[in-house]
């Protein structure tokens, strides 16, 4: 039996770590092809420390971690977002993030996802927010790392309320596998009002 629970101050600092971890597995798979470092994800995840508003949503399979969704106000990731942004006209002060979500493959496929989202929204509702969105990248379909039976996360996301933020493209660097150095890959925003 998974059980989903919201963590916030105290509790979510205690489980970071897990997430970092969680993070490094779950993004190597396509289309991520994350080749994670834990020093570096311990530091990324500072943001979730430091937001009086962050949420993390976890997935235990008892005492275990097995899955992990995360959102702070998007006015605390400005300097990584603005940009993006900029023509949208969006005022980033009522816009809730939804970060990462992370799962473990064999948990898959039992609503742990809607339920990672339910619980981020409402907590984005509680708080005032007026949109959530989030980001994710944008790999090409020829790209010779796809498998043959990928299948895209877009129907979820629609079917969620979420659409692609037309021109809101974000940019951040990180080492693929097999690669030697980092390099910079677009990531889409969809975006949907609460």
């Amino acid at each position: 039996m998974i059980e989903t629970r919201v963590l916030t101050g105290e509790a979510l600092e205690a489980a970071l770590d897990d997430v970092a971890r969680l993070r490094i597995a779950v993004f190597r798979a396509f289309p991520y092809l994350y080749d994670g470092d834990f020093d570096y994800e311990r530091g990324y995840l500072n943001t979730y420390r430091e937001s009086d508003l962050a949420v993390l949503v976890g997935a235990f399979d008892g005492s275990r971690l097995v899955g992990a969704s995360t959102g702070t106000p998007l006015a605390d990731h400005a300097d990584d977002f603005a940009a993006a942004f900029a023509h949208t006209g969006l005022d980033l002060g009522e816009i809730f993030y939804c970060a990462e979500s992370v799962l473990l493959p064999e948990y898959r496929g039992h609503g742990i996802g809607h339920a990672f989202f339910d619980a981020r929204e409402a907590h984005a509702r509680k708080h005032g927010f007026q949109k959530t969105a989030f980001c994710g990248v944008v790999r090409p379909k020829d790209h010779p790392a796809r498998p043959a039976d990928y299948a895209p996360l877009d129907p979820f996301w629609l079917k969620r309320g979420y659409a692609p933020l037309k021109g809101a493209i974000a940019e951040f660097a990180w080492k693929d596998l097999g690669d030697a150095e980092e390099s910079r890959k677009p990531l889409q925003f969809w975006i949907r009002d609460l």
